[in-house]
């Protein structure tokens, strides 16, 4: 029993003292891998040294031109690299670069009924996207990008434009940013 008490005593100090040093060492060691690796919980693949991003004014060279098309789809991809990546959005002249121009804004019938009338309207949105990046130009690409919704024809387009262009600035400017930076 007395054995018991000296050695256990002394465990206990070796212990506490491997501890602090232990658990110091652990988190270091977590710090130093979270900041070299380039994982999101987006998905995306930046590389550590990939630090800024300038996303130039879309202008909008449709046939059809919406008057505020080209901000709001300029804005909707600037919100989506701030929001999901930690790039710096400057003026120009960033790591990352996208240029590019809206290039179609139509609206056509999809579904025809038996009275030869047409039964959905669809709003569709192309822009065609520059994208580089200075420190891997093998990552640059141009591509057109187009998508659309649907509404109902008896509903004018005035009535549902600004939410299907809400609803597909989103979906463009996320195509845009999964082809930039998640490589799927």
């Amino acid at each position: 029993m007395e054995l018991k008490g000296r050695i256990f005593p002394g465990f206990m100090r070796l212990a506490g003292n491997l501890v602090l040093p232990s658990l110091l060492i652990v988190t270091l060691v977590g710090i130093w891998l979270v900041q070299g690796c380039s994982y999101s919980f987006t998905g995306a693949s930046i590389s550590p040294t990939v630090k800024s991003i300038s996303i130039s004014y879309l202008p909008n060279n449709a046939l059809l031109v919406q008057p505020t098309l080209s901000r709001k789809l300029t804005e909707a991809i600037r919100d989506k690299f701030t929001n999901q990546s930690s790039l710096a959005l400057v003026g120009s002249n960033g790591d990352l670069n996208i240029e590019g121009e809206i290039t179609g804004y139509t609206t056509e019938p999809v579904a025809i009924t038996g009275e030869q009338q047409a039964a959905l309207q669809r709003l569709k949105i192309t822009v065609n996207i520059r994208f580089t990046n200075k420190q891997d130009p093998t990552q640059d690409f141009e591509t057109s990008f187009s998508r659309f919704q649907d509404y109902n024809s008896q509903q004018r387009l005035a009535d549902v434009e600004e939410t299907l262009i809400e609803i597909i600035n989103e979906e463009l400017a996320q195509d845009i940013f999964n082809k930039a930076v998640v490589n799927w």
